[in-house]
């Protein structure tokens, strides 16, 4: 990958491969590097257009002739709890959190290790060894955390759930989080989603930032159950409202060229994209 200037970020696509969520679809990213002493500056900026970290570098989709995937994130202020959400804070009321400073251990390897063969056996990253898990934990230009759930008895502590974190000017975005899977009826998953929730409420930080919607997939439908949602389309965030109206357009003309694209992108002090 070519490296960028900080004070003129560039711009590139990837090929295209296997869509990881919709079925005989391809997939396309567009992306630049994060570096340098403005780091913090463009992943703010552009987390607020839809873009998401992985390591050293930001991304959103591109896709030629699909426009299903978009970035979600949770309106704190409005996010109100439904009665299943209560249920699984109940079930999970001993769990207990620790964030710590973004480094890997032998301990969140097992775990995440666990949570692949058991979820994403044929996923992207199941190859993935304790090396490049600790790149991606580790590798990280901006304010980031680890955030994890322990089990604690009196002779033992076991590690149920991690979320690799980043704290943004506006929110907290929850890079990646894995789980115990053998714990399917505690919803570990969502639990890790609320908790994130009351972090960001006690730090007075307005969003959650979740990843990305995608109607259509069974992977990433889940988050449209999550009360305040907000996803970005068509160049602004906008209520979720009805998840049903959004339907996972095919069609050559429904996205933008990569230029157009690049040309709307807003940049740290108003700076040019290229």
């Amino acid at each position: 990958m070519r490296h960028t200037l900080p004070i003129a970020p560039q711009f590139y696509v990837t090929a295209p491969q296997p869509c990881p969520y919709l079925a005989d679809r391809k997939e396309r990213k567009l992306f630049t590097a994060l570096q340098g002493d403005n780091a913090k500056q463009l992943n703010d900026t552009l987390s607020q257009q839809g873009f998401r970290r992985s390591q050293n570098v930001l991304y959103r989709p591109s896709c030629a002739d699909c426009a299903a995937c978009m970035s979600a994130r949770i309106r704190v202020s409005d996010f109100e709890l439904s009665k299943s959400q209560r249920r699984t804070i109940r079930r999970n009321k001993t769990l207990e959190r620790e964030a710590i400073s973004p480094w890997a251990t032998e301990e969140q390897y097992a775990l995440f290790r666990s949570y692949l063969d058991s979820r994403h056996a044929d996923g992207g990253m199941a190859d993935m060894d304790i090396f490049e898990f600790a790149a991606m934990v580790e590798e990280t230009p901006i304010r980031s955390r680890v955030v994890e759930y322990w089990q604690k008895s009196a002779h033992e502590r076991e590690l149920r759930a991690v979320c690799l974190t980043d704290v943004l000017e506006d929110g907290l975005s929850m890079v990646y989080s894995f789980y115990d899977p053998t714990m399917e009826k505690a919803s570990l998953g969502t639990y890790v989603i609320l908790d994130h929730v009351r972090i960001a409420l006690d730090a007075d930080l307005p969003y959650v930032y979740l990843g990305y919607w995608v109607p259509g997939s069974s992977k990433m439908g889940y988050k449209a159950n999550f009360s305040g949602l907000e996803i970005y389309k068509n160049g602004e965030w906008q209520d979720i409202g009805n998840p049903e109206d959004h339907t996972a357009e095919m069609h050559p003309l429904s996205v933008d060229p990569i230029a157009e694209q690049v040309a709307k992108i807003t940049l740290p002090n108003s700076q040019p994209a290229r």
